[in-house]
């Protein structure tokens, strides 16, 4: 059940965020400053789903790997020490301040820095969470197999 939990959690945060960058770039590009302000309120929004799953993803993924050393797990414990710092240190202040900013009207060329930094924070937390997600079903593959030759002999 934790591995459920761990994989559904961490499947809807690369969700989310994808959702995130989509709409910012399609907004950016393509549309007014309007629809800018409202991906930018979406994603201020959006955060407060992405913060728990991202909390259950790192805490189901710690107590799954309780115990447990690989180097499968040591790389998905690095990463996700990266994922956090960059999540609350770098994405996070920057859905704040750009979602201000573009209440404010300031789309000036600090928020368009701020937008740049904010996609390229974006893709790499996306990239990591990528990387996670392919490492823990190199990890479940055993099991998934043994899973379906057993639904095959039913």
């Amino acid at each position: 059940m934790k591995t459920i939990i761990h994989a559904g959690a961490g499947t809807l945060a690369m969700i989310l965020i994808a959702g995130f960058l989509t709409a910012t770039l399609i907004s950016e590009l393509l549309l007014n400053e309007a629809a800018v302000l409202m991906v930018k309120k979406a994603i201020l929004a959006g955060v407060c789903l992405l913060i728990p799953a991202m909390a259950i993803t790192g805490g189901s993924g710690f107590s799954l790997a309780l115990g447990r050393h690989s180097p499968a797990i040591d790389r998905k414990r690095k990463r996700m020490k990266i994922i956090a710092a960059n999540g609350l240190l770098i994405l996070l202040p920057l859905a704040i301040l750009l979602y201000l900013r573009a209440a404010a009207g300031l789309f000036d060329s600090f928020f368009y820095t701020m937008q740049a930094l904010e996609v390229l924070a974006g893709s790499t937390q996306l990239a990591l969470l990528a990387g996670n997600f392919r490492d823990g079903r190199k990890m479940t593959r055993g099991k998934r197999l043994a899973a379906v030759k057993t639904l095959r002999a039913i």
